[in-house]
């Protein structure tokens, strides 16, 4: 608790420091925002994977396309950096227009297609980038000339203009400011976004300020101060305490409808939600026998699992294709049966039971749920020896193969490809230089995955990623759960200047538009 005061007082003299800055911009408030990390791991969006460092980078940076603000809808993409495109009748080549005189933050210069092919060049190479398997089917990114860009693919992508959005891998940096910066990049990063980096207290705040020459338009308010508080308690306290204008939500039910009932608080609860699902190790012994990953997944009650985290929060998942995402198919479930989830064992081998290890994050979305599925396997005799680790720890040991179980929770762009081939697909099984997170190694579906891509019509893509669903379901590479929605709390001072129903994101959007009125 000394800690996180200690946190909460350096904040607070953070704020102090930028109110006294205030009339160098002209601007009135400070938006005081509290997220459940420990510390930031990155700033560079082609590396920025936590929600937290993702929540930073899309208040600094565009892509050549945008979501609109408050959205998740691919439908409703909209020009960012670019201000018109055009494709090739067979989907191949796109070309862009940027628009003119948009400035980096600093000294960095103004935007070209220079910074646009630097850009996705990078987030497509996997010495770079965490979302290069993204861009897996991109042949080529070329300057046409100084403001225009074109892009060629070897061969048609679902969604492609998601690749290219202020999302992930999409968003544009100053190649200046990288090659000058080098690994510092990370840490001191150079956009065009309504907000800029100003400074950092490890383990404590990220200070962006407004960026006046926001090719938008100057924001409306006049910094962010973004504190990094990982216990939810504490956030709360400060939230309501007036410290906080804006927190990052525990995502239960329970937490959901008493923070309703707060003081000045407007509880948002929107899309995407990220997929939870068990991934079974195939690799490690006894996973590769069928029967025991049948028996595991007729053993997971999931609608007590959505019981207790709260259908509101949490609603049920079906397929191993997220809710809502194109190309989702539920015409296969496993149903919960723990007397044939027995007989499976037996068959297998382990009429006594067998026991199984899972590194378990120590966060409140993960923990407790892995503990109402460590009773739930019990009853069936699956002894589940849970080794709970802190988040970051988590990541890396489930990334080196150590878990044979594996609960993890994703959102990405809503269609289904995305999903298959980053979970599904063996280029991205753990252990592989292709690696993403295929953590229960599967191989069933590689075939219609890999066809889906070249599809040349919705009707024949659609058909493949049904029949991929299908095959990963009967090879048992895990079960799907529920979708765990983004829970934030703002005071009513806070208005968005939009509705907001979605952020791939998974924050609020900042914009120039965002107003504070205390």
């Amino acid at each position: 608790m000394q800690k996180t005061g200690n946190r909460l007082l350096a904040a607070l003299a953070v704020s102090l420091m930028a109110s006294i800055a205030l009339p160098q911009t002209g601007l009135a408030e400070t938006l005081r925002v509290g997220i459940n990390a420990a510390d930031i791991t990155t700033m560079d969006p082609t590396r920025a994977t936590a929600t937290a460092d993702v929540a930073l980078v899309s208040w600094m940076f565009n892509g050549l396309v945008r979501f609109q603000p408050g959205s998740a809808d691919p439908s409703k993409i909209e020009p960012d950096l670019a201000e018109s495109w055009s494709s090739s009748a067979d989907g191949l080549a796109w070309t862009f227009k940027l628009k003119k005189d948009v400035k980096f933050h600093g000294d960095y210069g103004i935007l070209t297609a220079e910074d646009v092919v630097f850009s996705l060049t990078r987030a497509k190479d996997p010495k770079t980038s965490s979302f290069s398997s993204d861009f897996a089917a991109v042949k080529s990114i070329e300057a046409v000339d100084p403001m225009t860009v074109r892009i060629t693919l070897n061969e048609p992508v679902p969604g492609f203009l998601g690749l290219i959005a202020n999302y992930h891998g999409g968003n544009i940096i100053s190649k200046k400011a990288a090659e000058k910066l080098g690994a510092d990049f990370k840490s001191h990063p150079i956009g065009t976004g309504p907000f800029m980096f100003d400074r950092a207290i490890t383990q404590q705040t990220v200070h962006l300020k407004a960026f006046p020459e926001y090719f938008r338009g100057a924001p409306k308010i006049s910094d962010i101060q973004f504190d990094l508080i990982p216990s939810d308690s504490s956030r709360e306290l400060a939230f309501r305490s007036g410290e906080l204008d804006l927190i990052y939500g525990k995502r239960e039910q329970r937490w959901v409808d008493q923070a309703k009932a707060w003081d000045d608080a407007v509880v948002d609860i929107f899309a995407p939600g990220e997929y939870r699902t068990i991934f079974l190790n195939m690799a490690h012994p006894p996973l590769e026998k069928i029967k025991v990953r049948e028996a595991i997944a007729h053993a997971i009650n999931v609608d007590q699992i959505v019981q207790f985290v709260g259908a509101g929060v949490g609603p049920r998942g079906c397929s191993v294709v997220p809710t809502g995402y194109l190309g989702e198919d539920c015409s296969w479930a496993y149903k919960y049966d723990p007397a044939l989830s027995s007989k499976l064992l037996e068959e297998a081998g382990f009429a006594k039971g067998l026991q199984l290890s899972a590194v378990v994050s120590s966060s409140s979305s993960q923990q407790p749920i892995m503990e109402v599925i460590q009773a739930q396997l019990a009853e069936v005799g699956i002894d589940m020896q849970m080794k709970v680790v802190d988040h970051p720890t988590y990541q890396e040991q489930v990334r080196k193969d150590l878990s044979d179980v594996v609960f993890y929770g994703a959102a990405r762009y809503p269609v289904a490809d995305s999903y298959l081939s980053q979970f599904y697909h063996s280029d991205a099984a753990i252990g592989k230089p292709t690696a993403v997170t295929n953590f229960a190694h599967c191989d069933a579906a590689d075939a219609e995955i890999s066809a889906a891509r070249k599809a040349v019509s919705d009707e024949e893509r659609l058909k493949l990623w049904s029949a991929a669903q299908k095959k990963i379901h009967e090879q048992v590479c895990g079960v799907p759960l529920f979708s765990l929605m983004q829970v934030w709390v703002r005071s009513k001072a806070v208005d968005y200047g939009y509705e907001l129903k979605g952020s791939l994101n998974l924050a609020p959007p900042i914009t120039e538009q965002t107003t504070l009125k205390r």
